[in-house]
């Protein structure tokens, strides 16, 4: 039987490896492209290693020619890391308050966060314009960086961490005489950090890959995040694939370096909400 077993997992792994190929071969076609020169890119049958390689020329021009790459770099590093962290400390503190703190109507306040989770997003597009028109925050980064910074599916993911947190933790700082903020950042907060993390890692990525909101909220060129500038580069670059592919591949490395680094978090977080309580 013990041997029986041992062969299964052999062919679920032979299985695994082989399905894990076949999602990585875009990727790796594009990272190979993105090193070509643009006669080689559509040669059949296909060249995984190139013939001639191209990596400086492609690269250079990307981030140093006539497009300006390295600025829109910057707006979607600045846009995303500072999203995250305001999303993140807003997320923990309303988990916190809904989990932890006993008042009137929680649990009916709760839910009606939880409802307008229902609601599309394309649906209130309109009303926001209006409002960000109005205010002053339309084309800005402040604008865009606000509309990514409250989220109902953070705080619902770090609540349900925070209610695992038992709550002897809790009368015990109320006793030595500690608040509520106190209680928050000195105990609460370090006891989920995994979970604060894997929330940061996930914020991050749908951050820095947002398309709708600017395309509708910034209007200046020398505001646009890296989702509308590559469609911007691709228009301008359509018959050089090398180079578009050498844009892509320049946008999702800070993903790639994101998730190498956070990954011990997000099992942790894993591990964590597991056998939470």
């Amino acid at each position: 039987m013990r041997e029986g077993l041992e062969w299964r997992k052999v062919i679920m792994t032979i299985i695994m490896f082989a399905g894990s190929i076949l999602f990585l071969l875009p990727f790796i076609w594009m990272l190979v492209t993105s090193f070509k020169v643009e006669t080689d890119v559509f040669t059949y049958p296909i060249q995984w290693i190139p013939r001639k390689w191209n990596v400086i020329e492609n690269y250079k021009e990307v981030w140093f020619g006539q497009y300006p790459f390295t600025l829109y770099y910057w707006n979607s590093i600045k846009v995303a890391v500072t999203t995250t962290l305001l999303s993140c400390l807003v997320s923990a503190m309303a988990a916190y308050g809904f989990s932890k703190i006993k008042f009137a109507a929680s649990n009916f306040l709760f839910l009606i966060v939880l409802i307008t989770y229902m609601i599309p997003g394309q649906a209130i597009l309109i009303p926001q314009f209006i409002l960000y028109r109005n205010i002053g925050l339309f084309d800005s980064h402040l604008g865009l960086i606000l509309l990514g910074s409250f989220s109902v599916l953070g705080t619902f993911m770090l609540r349900q961490f925070f209610m695992g947190l038992h709550q002897e933790y809790i009368e015990s700082a109320k006793i030595d005489g500690a608040g509520h903020p106190r209680i928050f950042w000195s105990i609460a907060l370090p006891l989920v950090k995994p979970a604060v993390a894997t929330y940061a890692i996930l914020r991050f990525i749908w951050t820095w890959n947002d398309y709708q909101n600017p395309l509708i909220f910034i209007r200046s060129d020398n505001l646009l995040t890296l989702p509308i500038a590559i469609q911007k580069f691709t228009s301008m670059s359509g018959e050089f694939y090398s180079l578009i592919m050498a844009a892509a591949v320049s946008a999702i490395l800070p993903l790639i370096i994101v998730f190498i680094m956070g990954q011990k978090s997000v099992i942790e977080g894993i591990a964590l909400g597991g056998v939470k309580g």
